[in-house]
């Protein structure tokens, strides 16, 4: 009886701590929505950026919302995302100290690199799309507006504000996730469940995956679809060559 309860008290501890940490990370996250919701304006008119840009010295062109609450919803969306971005370094660290007791020393030291780098490879990614992809995709979906004409109409863009954050979001997060495959790669490696060789031999199926996961991901245009799936297959060959100079799990034994 005794030896059931002193096996109910760690566990009880555990979920207490567990339930410390999340709601640590809930109110984290709650005061980071508060600032981003605050100055979510600057934030959309950032994220709007390209586009106008891709207008620029064009008289007229605007941005519509066709639902009553469309605009306050999407305002609600920026202020939740970019809360999310700003606080999620910060929740995991809660995560990490919730499970870093229960690590021995040299595999708190292993890991932690990779907590840090995940957040770095995520704005690394959102940098890319934003800066390089978005542009070029923009202008290329412009290209199929058209002037009016003796019995014709003209084709041009208004975007829904709405409909316009779903996009960049979706390219961001995508982008920022297909970075973190070094680090989910380099883990499997180190635990022993994926192999340097079983890596070199699967070049072939990564291209294959790596071009559906763009083509799933992105708009159904060829700009953002290469720009997604070369990245991928560049941060694959990184992987790969990491764990030969770091002497990771090379074959299996």
């Amino acid at each position: 009886m005794d030896k059931l309860q002193d096996k109910k008290a760690p566990l009880l501890e555990h979920l207490l701590e567990l339930r410390r940490r999340l709601i640590t990370s809930f109110l984290i996250l709650l005061v980071a929505f508060g600032v981003t919701y605050y100055f979510a304006d600057p934030i959309y008119n950032f994220l709007v950026q390209p586009l106008a840009d891709a207008f620029e010295g064009e008289e007229g062109r605007r941005m519509i919302y066709t639902g009553l609450a469309e605009a306050f919803f999407t305002e609600l969306k920026v202020a939740f995302y970019a809360a999310l971005f700003i606080a999620f370094p910060l929740m995991a660290i809660q995560i990490w100290k919730f499970i870093a007791p229960g690590l021995y020393k040299n595999e708190r030291r292993a890991f932690l690199p990779f907590l840090i780098a995940t957040p770095v490879l995520f704005t690394a990614g959102g940098a890319l799309v934003y800066y390089i992809v978005i542009p070029l995709a923009w202008r290329f979906f412009l290209g199929f507006e058209q002037p009016g004409g003796e019995g014709t109409l003209p084709i041009e863009l208004e975007a829904r504000v709405g409909e316009y954050l779903s996009l960049v979001i979706k390219l961001i997060f995508a982008f920022g996730i297909s970075f973190q495959l070094p680090v989910l790669l380099i883990l499997l490696n180190k635990a022993g469940l994926l192999t340097l060789e079983t890596l070199k031999k699967g070049r072939r199926y990564a291209i294959v995956l790596a071009f559906a996961f763009a083509a799933i991901m992105t708009p159904p245009d060829i700009i953002s679809q290469i720009g997604l799936g070369i990245p991928i297959l560049v941060l694959y060959e990184l992987s790969i060559l990491f764990i030969q100079l770091t002497g990771g799990k090379k074959a299996d034994t």
